[in-house]
């Protein structure tokens, strides 16, 4: 027992320089995707909707790809899981709301 105790020192000592790299990728990547729009953004951000909303005004999600559709329907089922996985969580039950 004395011997495992004396070895896990060594073995924290590895698992955070095998994961060092790991994690700065991910904090590089999380510092770009995950921060809030920027006031520059705004602009690019309202020509993404008025973009949105004239191709859904021409049909023009009637002439996508069967990759771009399937790619379009994926993005769209994770929104709404993550959405009621949230309140799943929000409500503390998987049915109904305790009250």
């Amino acid at each position: 027992m004395a011997s495992a105790v004396a070895k896990v020192p060594t073995l924290i000592n590895t698992a955070i320089t095998q994961a060092r790299p790991k994690l700065n990728i991910f904090m590089k990547y999380a510092r770009v995707e995950l921060a809030p729009p920027k006031l520059s953004e705004l602009p690019q951000i309202r020509q993404g909707i008025g973009n949105l909303i004239t191709s859904a005004k021409t049909g023009a999600w009637k002439r996508q790809t069967v990759k771009e559709a399937t790619l379009n329907v994926l993005v769209g089922a994770e929104v709404i899981f993550w959405f009621y996985i949230g309140e799943c969580i929000g409500k503390r039950h998987l049915v109904g709301y305790d009250v």
